[in-house]
């Protein structure tokens, strides 16, 4: 069944169509939030940080929030910093590994923890970005008045409405979860990445047009318009070398995403009382990619960690400058690929344990097929082994997915200076966050349309 086909079939049910109904409410009030400012802030408060590292990436997250100085500019990142952050302590504390096997009320315990987590981290991610805001000196109004009241009034303000941001981002995730579509924060995340899309249809726009990223050339200028002539020659392989890559971005994407090792198993007959059990045939599905976007987003706060601290207390320091500098170089790119290679095995330890597939084989009487392995370690150790083959695989893929925008701006940068500085808007975790959301999405409709079992007559899917 096609893409188009599953959701025209979604709007045949009447309970699909109140979800994706509910779903495009709570997205349409994530966007009008985005252009609600923060009293007290100028209109470029934080248009200077927007422009670099890990607040570029916050910008893009946050459908541009975060540049229009908005209720919702530090997004939806507390949040997901404090998901992270809960499940190292399920694995690293025994109490929240207790609360994670207790199931629902299990969970419902651990994200009434996550929430306070991410007020938590809110108030500190709030609180340096006031500190910015005061060094930089220009970015506030006059409307709160002068003192030490009325500093203390505005820091409150400013404090409080970057919380309560992300607290309100935080409820229409889950509420998209409960009575929309499901992945709430996903479908946030995924909504604001789509919406710089007009931007970046923009700036392809003018790099046609001007031969540059940046609006503005006269028309009425002869001189212009020769220069915008000769730079045909340079944009236009430009532009097409840019959308194939995007869409070669999206295919091994999807590739990727659907990727795994299926290790054959075959289930021993036995008797049970009256009746037999077992004998039949299954297979372990085994991700090339298990850990998602993670490891890019672990190594991406690993490395803009000092910068964005050093940001927060004083963005035209020598040491901010420097290390703005350095995440421009090769050595930060090699650095950065490594970090996600290391991340990705390091996700795959923690969460992916071989010996408990042994045990659960060696237990039911299963046995994996064409290896003529003994049940138990030996088994084990075969499963880790193809883990181990297949992760290296899903992790040089993340990595080479993660560098290429930097790649192809800096051998653009060797022809065309001007655009060099080109937004690669269709960055390898922005790609494949937009599309692992919208696979998933799409896998869930299609899923709730099958438990349906129309079949045809009124109302039918499947004529």
């Amino acid at each position: 069944m096609g893409i188009l086909q599953i959701f025209k079939n979604s709007f045949k049910v009447p309970e699909l169509r109140k979800k994706l109904f509910m779903t495009l409410v709570l997205i349409l009030i994530f966007r009008i939030g985005c252009f609600i400012p923060v009293p007290g802030l100028s209109e470029s408060a934080l248009s200077s940080l927007a422009g670099s590292g890990l607040f570029q990436f916050m910008d893009i997250l946050s459908g541009g929030a975060f540049e229009n100085v908005s209720i919702f500019a530090m997004g939806i990142s507390p949040y997901i910093n404090a998901s992270i952050i809960m499940q190292l302590l399920t694995v690293a504390i025994p109490y929240f590994e207790r609360l994670q096997k207790e199931g629902g009320e299990g969970r419902k315990k651990i994200n009434k923890i996550t929430r306070y987590v991410t007020v938590g981290l809110a108030i500190f991610q709030g609180v340096m970005l006031y500190i910015n805001l005061n060094n930089s000196g220009s970015a506030f109004t006059e409307g709160l008045g002068t003192g030490k009241a009325a500093t203390v009034l505005l820091f409150l303000t400013i404090l409080f409405s970057f919380t309560a941001g992300t607290a309100i981002l935080t409820w229409l995730g889950e509420k998209i979860t409960e009575v929309g579509i499901g992945n709430g924060i996903s479908m946030i995340i995924f909504a604001g990445i789509i919406s710089r899309l007009p931007d970046a249809i923009k700036t392809f726009i003018s790099i046609i047009v001007y031969g540059s990223t940046t609006w503005g050339v006269d028309y009425k200028d002869a001189d212009a318009a020769s220069k915008i002539s000769d730079k045909l020659y340079v944009t236009i392989p430009f532009i097409v070398a840019v959308v194939l890559v995007f869409l070669a971005v999206i295919v091994a994407v999807v590739w990727m995403d659907g990727g795994e090792r299926r290790l054959p198993v075959q289930y021993a007959k036995r008797v049970v009382g009256r009746k037999m059990l077992g004998g039949q045939s299954t297979h372990i599905p085994l991700k090339v990619n298990s850990s998602g976007v993670l490891p890019i987003i672990f190594a991406m706060s690993l490395l803009q960690f000092p910068v964005t601290i050093a940001s927060f207390i004083n963005a035209n320091s020598g040491i901010t400058k420097s290390l703005n500098d350095f995440t421009g170089t090769w050595w930060y790119l090699i650095i950065y690929a490594a970090l996600i290679v290391g991340f990705t095995f390091f996700y795959n330890i923690v969460y992916f344990d071989p010996n408990e597939i042994a045990n659960n084989l060696k237990n039911n009487g299963g046995m994996i097929m064409g290896a003529s392995l003994r049940p138990g370690k030996p088994t084990a150790d075969y499963i880790k082994g193809i883990s181990t083959r297949i992760t290296w695989f899903g992790a040089f893929f993340l990595a080479v997915l993660a560098v290429l925008p930097s790649l192809i701006q800096k051998i653009i940068a060797l022809f065309s200076p001007s655009l060099g500085n080109f937004n690669m808007w269709f960055g390898g975790t922005s790609v494949l966050i937009v599309v692992g959301v919208a696979i998933e999405t799409v896998r869930q409709l299609e899923a709730q349309l099958l438990m349906r079992h129309y079949k045809g007559g009124k109302g039918g899917f499947l004529d």
